[in-house]
């Protein structure tokens, strides 16, 4: 589904009513553990309704009974009623409050839960595609926009229809002629309320958008990595431009929505005090006819306000709910996205893996956006972009368990894309990965990646401690547990001469550490969680001479039995591998161990002459 406020005219008319019965029906899902929070407040803006009609019977006694009879003591009895009943109300709309904030504080929690874990199972093609800050924008304001929905606009709605119907039941009771006279204006109130409900629904979509956009330029030039392009490559002038067209759109949408809700209430409310003063007017004569008491007038004037109210903020409450529909529309538009990477039914652990890794006929080009990715969550989506290229094409591959597996190859070439197989980051187009003989798709998503182990060629490291990112690993690791893990890696000592140790935050991606640290504690935290299969996207890059020589050997005695296939950039590391599989356009060109390869002097040989890449 694209953004929605480009689809025409007619087709929103029949998504608005879709809107109403299926994404009611699914926010009562989600309102369901709170039915009986629901319930009572309910009763309680009923009990509230009918206690607001007490005061305007009572002016009607005292002035059509006790003033005339001059009874001081009904005039007492009759204001205490009052009071009484204001306190009531008074400790009702507590109560109305309380219940209010306790299910639309739950619901969102409960809506942000979901839209987490719902992300968390999203592909990784979905944040290949997806600005960060739109999708925390669908977890902060959406989730905010659609909880009024059921808290603010259902007790309103409530609320406004009790009100509604026992003032107009005490107004009949009291005069029906006047009655009648009050409800000709009502065609006022509903005719120009659909109109202006979707015109405000049509904004409240652009300033979503305009919204995420901003929060999006804020997520990416805020990091440290961000932070360091504008600063080396961008200018201020240039991003704050950027920033002020969305800044602005938004305040202009802002304004527009303001503006044609105030101008709508603005007239709404002349038209309540037309009906009025022709309740005063009209009324006044009857009084003096002598058809009615000056009580009932007055009890009348005080009883239409209550119609007149509830009528507008029953209008505001449909204004509300259209545009809070546009929050559910786009949480659960995230909670429906496809989720091609599943347990499949019946899919097994892999228990105690040896790490046998095989690739059979493999074809794979990179998922279409309708499999990966939300239409209106792309703010650069361009129609027709999807890559239909296969990365890798009818490619065939057994690592022994145990055995290490250099990859190179050429930029482009595959070898990322191969290694994400494995782990199933990605599924294949065409043929099979297996792990111990067991399709990967057969096999349960976390007892495959547990037995898994990475570390990437730029690491991420969580704003966190230093204990913390390790743990990440393995959460029940011991402190002798990641001391050993961090020995191994030769980060030890590094980590105990910083003020803090090991609770020391690395900051955001870990920029606080060097690049040689960083990929150092990476190699901890791969070595603590102790992996049958490894995969080391060259793990040594950032690493000097003397440092890659003791990392290396931590390595090669951590990979001591264990499968690993190593993407390969240095000769250092293709040399120590037990067979180099060389990559041209997705395919294995070679294969063989060094040696092999060097007395055949193919592609991997002259590939060594120039360097490898």
């Amino acid at each position: 589904m694209g953004p929605h406020h480009m689809m025409p005219r007619d087709t929103d008319a029949v998504k608005d009513a879709a809107v109403g019965r299926d994404t009611m029906r699914r926010v009562w899902g989600f309102a369901r553990p709170y039915r009986g929070t629901i319930f009572l407040f309910l009763g309680a803006i009923l009990l509230a309704a009918l206690l607001a009609l007490v005061p305007p019977f009572v002016v009607r006694a005292i002035l059509d009974d006790a003033i005339p009879n001059e009874d001081r003591g009904q005039i007492w009895w009759l204001a205490g009623i009052a009071v009484a009943a204001a306190l009531t109300d008074a400790v009702l709309q507590i109560f109305q409050r309380w219940c209010s904030a306790r299910v639309g504080e739950g619901l969102i929690a409960d809506l942000r839960s979901a839209l987490f874990a719902k992300v968390q199972r999203l592909p990784l093609a979905f944040f290949t595609r997806t600005p960060t800050g739109t999708i925390t924008s669908r977890l902060n304001n959406d989730v905010i926009g659609a909880q009024s929905a059921v808290t603010s606009t259902l007790g309103s709605v409530v609320s406004n229809v009790v009100v509604l119907v026992t003032t107009l039941a005490a107004m009949l009771a009291l005069e029906w002629r006047l009655t009648i006279l009050a409800l000709i204006v009502l065609p006022v109130f509903i005719v120009p309320a659909r109109r202006v409900g979707r015109r405000l629904q049509d904004i409240s979509r652009d300033q979503m958008q305009h919204n995420a956009a901003m929060n999006t330029q804020m997520t990416e030039r805020f990091n440290v990595s961000g932070a360091m392009l504008v600063k080396l490559f961008g200018t201020l002038d240039r991003e704050q431009s950027q920033f002020d067209v969305r800044a602005h759109a938004v305040r202009d949408a802002g304004v527009r929505s303001a503006m044609l809700g105030r101008v709508f209430f603005v007239a709404l409310g002349l038209v309540a005090a037309v009906g009025t003063a022709a309740i005063y007017g009209i009324g006044g004569q009857l009084v003096v006819s002598g058809d009615i008491t000056a009580g009932t007038l007055v009890a009348l004037a005080a009883l239409v306000t209550r119609v007149y109210q509830p009528l507008t903020g029953l209008t505001n409450a449909r204004v509300d709910l259209m545009t809070s529909m546009v929050s559910f529309e786009r949480v659960f538009e995230v909670l429906d996205a496809p989720e091609p990477i599943h347990d499949r039914p019946g899919a097994v652990d892999l228990v105690s893996p040896r790490g046998e890794v095989e690739l059979r006929d493999v074809t794979f080009r990179y998922p279409p956006a309708a499999d990966s990715a939300i239409a209106s969550m792309e703010t650069q989506a361009i129609p027709g972009a999807d890559p239909d290229v296969d990365v890798l094409a009818g490619l065939s591959l057994r690592v022994a368990p145990g055995e290490t597996l250099a990859l190179v190859g050429a930029s482009g070439a595959g070898k990322s894309t191969l290694v994400s197989l494995v782990p199933r980051l990605y599924d294949v187009s065409e043929g099979a990965v297996l792990v111990d003989g067991v399709d990967v798709r057969d096999l349960t998503l976390a007892s495959l990646r547990g037995s898994i182990g990475v570390v990437a060629q730029d690491p991420h490291l969580f704003h966190e401690s230093i204990a913390d990112n390790l743990r990440y690993a393995r959460p029940d690791a011991t402190e002798v547990d990641l001391i050993e893990a961090c020995r191994a890696a030769r980060i030890h000592e590094t980590i105990a001469a910083l003020p803090d140790g090991y609770d020391t935050i690395v900051g955001e991606r870990g920029y606080r550490l060097s690049g040689g640290e960083k990929q150092r504690v990476a190699i901890a935290r791969l070595l603590l969680r102790n992996p049958a299969i490894m995969i080391l996207d060259e793990a040594t890059s950032h690493l000097d001479n003397d440092n890659e020589a003791q990392v290396q050997a931590s390595i090669d005695a951590a990979l001591h039995g264990r499968t690993a296939i190593v993407i390969a950039h240095r000769l250092s590391t293709v040399r120590s591998a037990d067979r180099i599989a060389f990559l041209e356009a997705g395919r294995i060109v070679e294969l063989g161990s060094h040696e092999e390869l060097l007395d055949r002097d193919g592609r991997y040989a002259a590939q060594l002459r120039v360097g490898l890449p």
